[in-house]
């Protein structure tokens, strides 16, 4: 497979290029770094990024950009929420709206989410929760209309090993999950057959 891969230099993206590297062919995307630059931020850039681009198999995204405002709930406006609308959510959802003319038939997309369950377990994530909560509606609502036998799927992880570090006092608890986990969510959603599926790593159930 020819396989478009936006956000290949961070912890997930360099574990889908070891996952998948050795059997497809990966083009990587990002705002700094990669064979093609592209701001997922930026819908006119997408729009350019593909018009670059032969046609393609898979379009996989391991990054969210901006992931959200992260603070109380007493401190949020429209303008704080927005950075998760804008970023991580309307981001992924343009990739896929511009894609869709670019992927062969029977071609898929990835999209990455995070932190969503039906109780939130920690607080100050109100708009990472939305963000990925609605990212979940997305890939639910369009893997039904999707033209031509094109999948979607949403890998799902809750705090990676390798970010603890960053992000763990968010998260004081969870399970980890490590990359290359969270990669093989990402392979089975490209060599698999299932579409409108959430894969979520390291939830509690």
């Amino acid at each position: 497979m020819k396989i478009l891969l936006i956000g290949g230099s961070g912890n997930i993206g360099r574990a889908i290029v070891d996952e998948l590297a050795g059997r497809h062919e990966i083009i990587t995307a990002g705002r700094h770094h990669g064979d093609v630059q592209m701001d997922i931020e930026n819908e006119q850039s997408i729009i350019e990024m593909y018009r670059r681009l032969p046609r393609l198999d898979a379009v996989a995204v391991a990054t969210g950009g901006r992931n959200g405002h992260v603070g109380p709930l007493a401190e949020m406006s429209a303008e704080r929420y927005r950075v998760g609308f804008d970023s991580k959510l309307m981001g992924q959802v343009n990739v896929v709206l511009r894609g869709i003319e670019k992927l062969n038939d029977g071609g898929s997309f990835t999209l990455v989410g995070g932190a969503w369950q039906p109780q939130a377990i920690a607080p100050l994530l109100s708009n990472v929760y939305m963000a990925n909560a609605a990212l979940e509606g997305f890939v639910n609502a369009a893997a039904v209309e999707l033209p031509r036998g094109l999948r979607i799927n949403l890998v799902s992880p809750l705090l990676l090993a390798e970010s603890e570090a960053e992000y763990g006092p968010l998260f004081r608890g969870v399970p980890l999950v490590e990359a290359r986990q969270a990669a093989r969510a990402y392979s089975l959603s490209m060599e698999g057959a299932q579409t409108g599926q959430t894969y979520r790593l390291g939830r509690f159930d």
